[in-house]
C-alpha cells in the first residue's frame, strides 16, 4: 500500500519525454542498380531519404539478369539462390508470387566425363527462382524508387561538389556519348563490382581506407552459353537429353548446367544455360563469344549426349562472376569520406549476400 501510494504524486509530477527529433533528411547517391544497391536504395528511402540510384545498363538487375530471345528468356546470370537470413526471407514475403521454389531434388553431380556421380544433392533448402526470369525481383524490388533510378547513365568519376565542397557530385556519360553532372549529395554508396569500386574510388584519393579494403579481393570471371532446341519440344517427346534438369560438373570447361525450360514460369521451349569454370573462364577470358561458344557445345555433348545443333546459341562473359577473396565484412563504410561499398563479394557471392550487403550498408548510413 505504502509503494502504491509514494508513487502517484511523482507519476502526477513526472514531465513528459521530450520526443527525439527526426534526422535531417539526406540525399545519396547509390551507385549500381544490382540486388545490393536496390536493397540499400530502397531502406533509405524508407528511412526517409532522398536517393539517385545510378545503373549503367538499361535495367535494374546486375547479376540477376535475364535475356529474353525468340526462343524464350534465360537467366544469364544468377541460376537461383537460397534463403537462410530471416531479414531476406521476410523481403521476399512482402514481394509474394514473384518468387518460387526451383525442383531441388533433381541437382545432379556429374564427373569429368558427364557420368553422374551423385543422383541428386541433399535437399536441406529450397532453390529458389524469380519468374518470369531472375531479373523480376530486383525490378520489383526498384519499382516504388520510380524516377529515382537513371538507367543507362554510367558513373565515371566522384569528385566535390563544385557549389558545395562538403558534398559530392557525380559525373556520368549516357546514351549518345552525353555527359551529366549530378550534384549535391551528402554521400556516395558504390554497389558495383571490385574493378569499376577501385575505378571510382580513383586509386585512394577518395578514401584510402576503403581503397585498402578492396584491393585484395578477388572474383573469378564466367563465360556463359546459351542454347534453345525448339525441335525438342514435340508431341511424342517431353525434352532432349538427360532426365535430369540442372547439374555441377567436373568437366574442365563446364561448371553447371540448367534445363531453363525446367524452372518454374519459363516457357516450354527447350533451352539450356551453362556456366563454364572459373579456371576455364579465367584461361579464355579474351577469346571471341564465337570460339567460346564452339568450345562449350562441345563440352554440352561430351556431358549430355545431345548433339543437335542448337536453334539458337549466344556466350556472354561476366568479367568479375563468383567471389574467391571477399572483403570479410558485410559492408564498408568511411564517415568521415561520407564513401560506402556494398555488394555480395564483401562477404560471398550468393544473392542473399549481395542483399544483406545492402541492407546493412544503408542501416550504417543512416
Amino acid at each position: 500500500m505504502t509503494s502504491r501510494a509514494t508513487a502517484k504524486p511523482a507519476d502526477r509530477h513526472r514531465t513528459p519525454a521530450t520526443p527525439r527529433p527526426s534526422p535531417p533528411s539526406r540525399h545519396y547517391a547509390v551507385v549500381g542498380a544490382g540486388i545490393a544497391g536496390v536493397a540499400c536504395a530502397r531502406t533509405l528511402v524508407q528511412a526517409g531519404h532522398k536517393v539517385t540510384l545510378f545503373e549503367r545498363g538499361a535495367t535494374a538487375g546486375g547479376r540477376m539478369a535475364s535475356v529474353d530471345t525468340a526462343f524464350g528468356r534465360f537467366d544469364s546470370g544468377a541460376q537461383y539462390f537460397t534463403v537462410r537470413d530471416p531479414r531476406f526471407a521476410l523481403a521476399l514475403e512482402n514481394t509474394p508470387g514473384v518468387c518460387k521454389r526451383w525442383s531441388a531434388n533433381l541437382v545432379r553431380v556429374l564427373d569429368a566425363h558427364g557420368r553422374v556421380a551423385e543422383a541428386a544433392l541433399p535437399s536441406l533448402e529450397s532453390h529458389w527462382v524469380a519468374q518470369p526470369g531472375m531479373d523480376a525481383l530486383v525490378a520489383c524490388w526498384a519499382k516504388p524508387l520510380g524516377d529515382s533510378l537513371i538507367t543507362g547513365t554510367q558513373v565515371t568519376q566522384i569528385e566535390p561538389d563544385a557549389l558545395d565542397p562538403k558534398r559530392w557530385q557525380l559525373r556520368t556519360a549516357g546514351a549518345e556519348d552525353s555527359l551529366h553532372v549530378y550534384s549535391g549529395f551528402d554521400a556516395v554508396l558504390l554497389a558495383v563490382p571490385p574493378s569499376p569500386t577501385r575505378a571510382l574510388l580513383d586509386g585512394d584519393r577518395l578514401s584510402a581506407r576503403l581503397a585498402a579494403k578492396v584491393e585484395p579481393v578477388r572474383i573469378a570471371p564466367c563465360w556463359t552459353l546459351m542454347i534453345a532446341y525448339p525441335q525438342a519440344n514435340q508431341p511424342n517427346m517431353s525434352h532432349l537429353g538427360p532426365q535430369w534438369n540442372a547439374a555441377r560438373s567436373t568437366h574442365h570447361r563446364v561448371a553447371w548446367l540448367a534445363r531453363e525450360s525446367s524452372k518454374p514460369g519459363r516457357e516450354p521451349v527447350e533451352r539450356w544455360t551453362l556456366q563454364a569454370s572459373a579456371t576455364w573462364s579465367q584461361e579464355h577470358l579474351r577469346d571471341t563469344p564465337a570460339r567460346v561458344e564452339a568450345k562449350l557445345l562441345r563440352a554440352f555433348a561430351e556431358i549430355t549426349g545431345i548433339h543437335a545443333t542448337p536453334a539458337h546459341a549466344q556466350a556472354l562473359c561476366w568479367n568479375e562472376a563468383q567471389t574467391q577473396v571477399p572483403v570479410g565484412t558485410t559492408h564498408l563504410w568511411d564517415a568521415k569520406a561520407r564513401i560506402g561499398v556494398a555488394g555480395d563479394w564483401c562477404i560471398g557471392h550468393r544473392v542473399e549476400d549481395a542483399f544483406l550487403s545492402g541492407l546493412s550498408l544503408a542501416l550504417a548510413v543512416i
